[in-house]
């Protein structure tokens, strides 16, 4: 849509680089469409075909495939057999379901960005469920169902059996549609992936599905994501290169691609992926954020985003809800009490954290109360926290990084036994051989752990374990180190220090 209306077709082409362009127009009156097409060199600036359509509104994926195959034969494209059968195959007989599976899938695509995905994820399951209930036979809305049930259990929204289950289910309903099809296959890679860490049984289904989808970005994002887990970084991050070639003005590839280099500390490159995130999508206000925050990461320098934060409030205070956890942040990075207690009241309960680590809302209320040095209140607010982390804990027993959570919210609470003893359990549950990314977690939370109820010596040994780590560039930042509140009880150890210079930005 943001081309529309507009004719410098080279232009257009180096951005999507691309040799050609699909153009066209729909009108629809009643149950009748008429569509204009035509196929343009965006070299030359010349039109190489045109066609029009009158059509009733139920021919729309057949007008869609006739389409297809004539730019394949203008293109002197040569199609495979299987190539003409998954052209002329409809997604699905029924209108309203490929309504719901649009609005779903769309869901998808934005929820990164809303400042919440967990609620636009389980929105996006209800859209694509109705969209099934409709259609049993609907192929591509079971393999999107994956994908939500997957974000909800990897990124720790809803880590359980069950919800497991439900991923599982769909996968086995769109194998049993298409055991054979490369979407089929890059589900099952995603579920490997995410639901088992089984990253040599994820590689060998993408490379099934590579054959079928050569171009599908998704493929490369994938295998990019399950290369940095096994500390491939370079291929993980040329896989993400791959990707964002073959996908370039998809936002979250973008995104994901820029956290692939803050996570081996290239944050250069980080802003210029978000940089280009935001010529595609300018008002993207959690994008703005974190293209803020990388200076906050790499020269712990809060000043573009509070500059960020005061602009927002003061032209349009409503959207700070979706950026309130960089707004937080930069509270307590800057020791605003009056800023911390400002997201509270704009936001009412917020959480705290990324990846699978999230503390619950009292949490954060304890650490602000604790700001203020009002002791009795931040106690009551932790113990909160407390009881609401242990329901987590016993929907997720064996997983690490709740009980890293506990450990932190128990040595907050002066519990310090039970505090060192869940810091290590949730080491012991998610190692970082097993999980990289968020294995680092487990040991940066447990250097918390240390650091609260006076292990000095565990915390900074923690410290300079994980530090070490290549990949801990997104989690143990030189501003992370610097400035956040939660290692304020290790400042002037001569250990401390050290490890917070050796990541101070090179000149």
């Amino acid at each position: 849509m943001e081309y529309r209306g507009k004719r410098n077709m080279r232009q257009i082409g180096n951005e999507l680089r691309v040799s050609h362009v699909l153009e066209g127009s729909v009108r629809r009156s009643g149950a009748r469409l008429h569509i204009n097409t035509q196929l343009i060199d965006t070299r030359t600036d010349t039109h190489i075909w045109a066609e029009q359509y009158e059509r009733y509104l139920d021919d729309l994926f057949a007008i869609q495939s006739e389409i297809a195959q004539r730019v394949a034969e203008r293109l002197n494209a040569k199609i495979t057999s299987a190539e003409k059968l998954a052209i002329e195959r409809k997604p699905t007989a029924d209108l309203t379901a490929f309504d719901l599976y649009t609005r779903g899938k769309n869901l998808l695509v934005t929820a990164p960005f809303s400042g919440e995905p967990g609620p636009a994820w389980l929105q996006a399951i209800d859209l694509l469920n109705q969209a099934v209930a409709r259609d049993p036979s609907f192929f591509q809305a079971y393999c999107e169902l994956a994908t939500a049930h997957g974000n909800l259990y990897f990124f720790g929204a809803d880590h359980t059996p069950a919800r497991l289950a439900l991923e599982e289910a769909a996968i086995q309903a769109a194998s049993r549609l298409r055991p054979d099809a490369g979407e089929t296959h890059l589900a099952r890679a995603g579920h490997l992936y995410g639901g088992y860490l089984d990253y040599d049984g994820a590689l060998a289904e993408l490379e099934v599905a590579r054959r079928s989808l050569p171009n599908d970005s998704d493929v490369f994002s994938l295998m990019a994501g399950i290369q940095g887990c096994r500390g491939r970084w370079e291929e993980s991050i040329r896989n993400f290169e791959r990707a964002v070639e073959l996908n370039p003005r998809d936002l979250i590839t973008l995104f994901q691609s820029g956290l692939s280099y803050a996570t081996v500390r290239r944050y250069a490159e980080q802003e210029s992926k978000l940089d280009r995130i935001l010529t595609i999508d300018p008002d993207n206000l959690p994008v703005k954020a974190d293209r803020a925050f990388v200076e906050v990461d790499w020269k712990a320098d809060t000043g573009p985003l509070h500059q960020l934060i005061d602009e927002i409030r003061a032209t349009n205070p409503a959207a700070m809800r979706k950026i309130a956890d960089r707004w937080l942040l930069c509270a307590l990075a800057e020791r605003d009490v009056a800023a911390a207690k400002d997201v509270l009241i704009a936001v009412g309960e917020i959480t705290l954290g990324h990846n699978a680590v999230y503390f619950p809302p009292p949490f954060v209320e304890g650490v602000i109360a604790r700001m203020t040095k009002d002791e009795h209140k931040a106690q009551l607010a932790f113990t909160a926290a407390r009881a609401e982390q242990e329901k987590t804990i016993q929907a997720q027993p064996d997983y690490g990084p709740p009980w890293c959570v506990l450990g932190v919210i128990d040595a907050a609470l002066g519990r310090k036994e039970e505090a060192l003893r869940e810091g290590r359990r949730a080491l012991e549950l998610l190692p970082v051989k097993k999980d990289p990314l968020n294995g680092i977690l487990m040991i940066k939370y447990l250097a918390v752990i240390a650091a609260w109820v006076g292990e000095k010596d565990l915390a900074c040994e923690q410290l300079a374990t994980a530090v070490r780590y290549p990949n801990s560039g997104l989690d143990l930042s030189y501003g992370d180190l610097k400035l956040m509140p939660w290692w304020d009880a290790l400042r002037g150890d001569p250990r401390f220090e050290k490890i917070v210079a050796s990541l101070a930005p090179k000149e």
